[in-house]
C-alpha cells in the first residue's frame, strides 16, 4: 500500500515547488517551503547583504515550524486503520482551501502590499509546515514533499555508481523532478501572467494531491488496516 501513496505525494510536491515559485518571484525573494533557502537568507541578511528581504524570511520561517508543531499536535497518536490519521487529511484539506482562498483574494485585489505580503508568505509557510508534518505518517521518507536535498543524498548513495542497489530510484527521482516541474510551471506563469494565478495553480495541485490521498486513505480504511510495509517516519530529510 505505501506505493499507493507516492503519486499523491509527488503532486503535493509539485504544489510546493510551484508555492515556492510564487513565494521567491512574487513576495519578495522566500521561500514558504524550502527552509534551508531561508535560513540562509537570513544569515546573509545579518552579515549586511544589502537587497534581502530577511523580515520575510524570519516570519516565513518561524510560520512553517508553527505549522507543524500545530499539525504534529492535531496527529499525535491519533488513532486509526489508516497510516494517516483522520486529523492529518484535515490538515492536507485546509491546506488546499486555504491556499485556493489566498489565490482568490489575490486576483480579486491585486498585487500585495507590504503588509499583506508578510500575511500571505506567513499563510504559504504556514499551511506547506503543517503538511510536511502531516505526511510523516504515511512513512516514506524520501517524500516529504517540502524539501528534496536528503532525497537526493538517498538516490546518489544508494546508486549503483556508488556501490549501492539502486533502490527505489525513481521514487526519488521522481520526487526531485516534481518539485523542479512545479517551480518551473509556477515561474512561468509569475513571470508572463500574474503571481496569483500561479498561486491558483499550485492550489488546485495540492488539492488534487489531497483527493488522490483521500482515496488511497479510504481504501486503507476498508481494508481494516495499513499494509505492513510502511517505513519509518523519523530521519532528516
Amino acid at each position: 500500500m505505501t506505493k499507493t501513496y507516492e503519486v499523491p505525494l509527488l503532486v503535493l510536491t509539485a504544489a510546493t515547488g510551484a508555492i515556492d515559485g510564487v513565494s521567491y518571484l512574487a513576495l519578495d525573494r522566500v521561500f514558504t517551503g524550502n527552509m534551508t533557502g531561508n535560513v540562509l537568507f537570513i544569515g546573509f541578511g545579518l552579515a549586511g547583504v544589502s537587497g534581502l528581504p530577511a523580515l520575510n524570511n524570519l516570519v516565513a520561517l518561524l510560520t512553517f515550524m508553527l505549522g507543524a508543531v500545530l499539525a504534529a499536535r492535531l496527529t499525535r497518536g491519533a488513532p486509526g486503520p489508516a497510516r494517516l490519521p483522520r486529523s492529518g487529511l484535515a490538515v492536507l484539506v485546509a491546506g488546499s482551501v486555504g491556499t485556493l482562498v489566498l489565490a482568490g483574494l489575490w486576483l480579486g485585489t491585486g498585487a500585495p502590499g507590504h503588509g499583506a505580503m508578510l500575511v500571505t508568505t506567513g499563510l504559504l509557510a504556514l499551511v506547506l509546515g503543517a503538511q510536511a508534518a502531516a505526511v510523516r505518517h504515511i512513512g516514506i521518507r524520501d517524500l516529504s514533499t517540502v524539501v528534496v536535498t536528503m532525497t537526493m543524498v538517498h538516490l546518489s548513495t544508494d546508486s549503483r555508481a556508488a556501490g549501492g542497489v539502486g533502490a527505489s530510484w525513481a521514487r526519488r527521482f521522481g520526487a526531485i523532478s516534481a518539485m523542479g516541474l512545479g517551480a518551473f510551471v509556477s515561474a512561468v506563469l509569475t513571470l508572463r501572467v500574474d503571481g496569483a494565478v500561479a498561486l491558483l495553480v499550485a492550489g488546485g495541485l495540492m488539492a488534487v494531491g489531497t483527493g488522490l490521498i483521500a482515496v488511497v486513505r479510504r481504501r486503507e480504511v476498508a481494508a481494516g488496516s495499513p499494509a505492513p510495509d510502511a517505513q519509518p517516519t523519523t530521519g532528516g530529510h
